[in-house]
């Protein structure tokens, strides 16, 4: 079976192992998700499955093409969707329940999750420009500076980092250690910190980056 599944963010906490080292960890809601869909090579060019995460109980706040969505399949609607690829979808059947206990301690995982928004900012906070002199009298504090060239070619550069939004985009922490998993609670802690505020939705799947041999 595949290791991934949905969840929600609790927050961050301490947990002491029997050699009394502390282990920063994130508290992680995963699951349980529903298979709302199956997708196969013939049909949609690709194998993968439609995870559901956290169920909608007033139906008024679910559009009707979506409503036509689950009970195709005689599903409560949900309110995330994801995605995920797996080899052979045909090993899953739509309604099975996929829990926390796929995991276990010791697994690296990744989490994918939307980064906390921090509004429009300068480039000193966004980009950790040093900035101009502080003192009396200058007229260059907290501005970006030259930001393309006069005469050839005339234009700013693309991808200039300039003021903008931060923060609030789609972000992958890799290489995180499952340190504990309680099933009876659908309770995951992950060692260091993870993307996104709490009670946002994550995604935690088995990391795809190499590990380094000890």
């Amino acid at each position: 079976m595949f290791k991934g599944i949905l969840g929600k963010k609790v927050g961050m906490s301490q947990i002491f192992t029997p050699e009394g080292t502390v282990i920063p960890v994130t508290v992680i809601e995963a699951g349980p998700c529903t298979i709302v869909q199956k997708k196969n090579v013939i049909n949609d060019g690709y194998n993968a499955l439609q995870l559901g995460y956290q169920k909608i109980t007033k139906m008024k706040k679910v559009t009707k093409p979506m409503q036509g969505h689950f009970k195709k399949n005689n599903l409560e609607p949900y309110k995330t969707l994801k995605e995920v690829k797996v080899g052979n979808p045909d090993e899953y059947e739509i309604g099975q329940e996929i829990k926390v206990d796929v995991f276990e301690e010791g697994d690296v995982v990744d989490v994918q999750g939307k980064s906390i928004g921090k509004g429009f900012q300068g480039v000193m906070k966004r980009y950790n420009f040093g900035g101009g002199p502080s003192t009396h009298g200058s007229n260059f504090h907290r501005a970006p500076g030259s930001i393309g060239m006069c005469e050839f070619p005339g234009e700013t550069p693309k991808g200039r980092k300039m003021p903008g939004r931060m923060g609030g985009k789609k972000v992958t922490t890799q290489g995180l250690k499952v340190v504990k998993v309680m099933p009876e609670k659908n309770l995951l802690l992950v060692k260091g910190s993870i993307p996104g505020h709490k009670n946002s939705t994550v995604y935690i799947r088995e990391t795809t980056k190499k590990q380094k041999s000890n």
